[in-house]
């Protein structure tokens, strides 16, 4: 009786498992490259991303000690003035360039972003973006929540 049950169950896992690859095969046909993100889902990522680095070079035990005056920097890529805050805070990490901290990997690297992200916003992505706000202060004292 064992038996036969283990074949009933064999003889209906087949099937299903065919249907199964043949969805994969499709959708993969149907589907050969992934979606490249939208300009406004990479210029999202990206903030977000600065925002971190950002808080992360302030707490980093080589980098602490020479950007702790810098303002927290949270980027919300639909205030209208975090243009001109990207501005200010590349000016502001340009200054470190006296201190030893500025040469470290962590800084070059939010420094990096945030000229792409300028250059995305300024010129790749210009019509794609909608301001929807206009508070410059919630640049610098609202903490990014991840």
């Amino acid at each position: 009786m064992q038996q036969c049950s283990s074949q009933t169950a064999d003889s209906m896992l087949a099937p299903t498992l065919l249907v199964l690859l043949g969805l994969t095969v499709t959708g993969l046909r149907a589907q050969p490259y992934p979606i490249p993100p939208t300009c406004y889902s990479k210029v999202l990522a990206m903030g977000m991303e600065i925002t971190q680095r950002a808080a992360q070079i302030k707490t980093d035990y080589d980098t602490h000690r020479c950007t702790a005056h810098l303002p927290n920097l949270y980027m919300d890529v639909h205030n209208a003035c975090v243009m001109p805050t990207m501005i200010s805070y590349l000016s502001l990490l340009d200054e470190l360039r006296e201190r030893r901290c500025s040469y470290t990997t962590k800084v070059k690297n939010l420094r990096d972003t945030i000229r792409q992200l300028y250059i995305f916003m300024s010129q790749k992505c210009h019509g794609d973006l909608v301001f929807t706000r206009d508070n410059c202060r919630a640049l610098h004292h609202r903490r990014w929540r991840g």
